[in-house]
C-alpha cells in the first residue's frame, strides 16, 4: 500500500450524527523514556524502506548536517544542582485535530484522514514550498533534500493497516521497538482504550495547547522523586586531605 493510494479527506469534524470519530495517536510517558533512541532508529528503518521512503541523509556528518527523520528525541536538564533531572523528550507530528499545516497547503498535499484522524502528505501533490513547516508550531515537518517534498510521521499507516500482519504487530514501529513501554498507540477518542485511560489516570497533557491545534498525541508528565543528593557530613574530609602529607606535599 502506498501513501498516495489513500484518498485525501478534509479536516476531521464532529460527525453529523453525533457519533464518536476515531482519532489514532501516540501517548508518550516521559517518566519511562530513557532516551535510548530505539524509537528513532526503528522509525527510520521502517519508513526509509516503506511507502514513505526513502529518507535520505545527504550530509549526515558535516558542519551543517541534513537528514530526514520522522521522530527525534530531545534531551535536556531541568532544575538546579543538586536537585536536577534529565528529561528525554520524543517529538514527532502530533496529528492535530485542527492541523494548521492542512489549510495553508496550496496544492492540497497535506490532508487529514476522516476515518482515523491521521495527518498525511501526498508526495505527488507536494511542491516543497515549506508552507506547512512554517505553519506547524511544533517543528514536526522536515524537507527531504533529495526529493524536495515535505515529510512527517505517518503513524506507520502502511503497517497499522496491513491485514497480513498479526493484530498485535499492527502498531507504529516506534511503539514496538520501545524497550521500556514508554510509547502507547490507540484511539484517544475511545474512552475505554489504553491510551485514554493513561491520559486520565496520569494527567496526560497535549503540547502547547495555547495554539488551539488540539494535538492528538499526548504526554504523560514526569513524576519527580523529590530525592536530592544528601548533604555532605561536616566531619567528612576529602580523599585528597586524607592522603596529603604535612606541609602540602603530595
Amino acid at each position: 500500500m502506498k501513501l498516495n493510494d489513500m484518498t485525501p479527506t478534509d479536516t476531521a469534524q464532529p460527525a453529523a450524527d453525533g457519533a464518536r470519530r476515531k482519532q489514532l495517536a501516540l501517548v508518550i510517558d516521559l517518566n519511562v523514556c530513557v532516551g535510548c533512541h530505539a524509537c528513532v532508529t526503528s522509525c527510520k528503518e521502517w519508513n526509509t524502506s516503506g511507502s514513505a521512503g526513502p529518507l535520505v541523509d545527504e550530509n549526515a556528518y558535516c558542519a551543517a548536517p541534513t537528514g530526514t527523520f520522522f521522530n527525534r528525541v530531545q534531551t535536556f536538564e531541568v532544575g538546579s544542582f543538586p536537585d536536577t533531572q534529565t528529561v528525554h523528550f520524543p517529538k514527532s507530528c502530533l496529528h492535530c485535530e485542527e492541523p494548521p499545516c492542512v489549510p495553508v497547503c496550496p496544492t492540497g498535499a497535506s490532508y487529514k484522514r476522516k476515518e482515523d484522524g491521521i495527518v498525511l502528505v501526498d508526495y505527488d501533490k507536494c511542491i516543497g514550498c515549506k508552507y506547512c513547516a512554517w505553519a506547524c508550531p511544533y517543528g514536526a515537518r522536515e524537507i527531504d533534500e533529495k526529493r524536495q517534498v515535505m515529510t512527517k510521521c505517518t503513524l506507520c499507516v502502511d503497517r497499522i493497516s496491513d491485514k497480513s500482519l498479526p493484530e498485535a504487530e499492527r502498531k507504529p514501529a516506534c511503539v514496538l521497538a520501545c524497550p521500556t513501554g514508554a510509547r502507547q498507540f490507540g484511539d484517544v477518542h475511545d474512552p475505554q482504550s489504553e491510551v485514554s485511560r493513561s491520559i486520565r489516570e496520569h494527567e496526560g497533557y497535549a503540547l502547547m495547547p495555547e495554539w488551539n491545534t488540539r494535538p492528538a498525541n499526548h504526554y504523560l508528565p514526569r513524576r519527580r522523586t523529590g530525592s536530592p543528593l544528601p548533604p555532605e557530613p561536616a566531619q567528612q574530609t576529602s580523599w585528597v586531605n586524607k592522603t596529603a602529607k604535612p606541609g602540602g606535599a603530595a
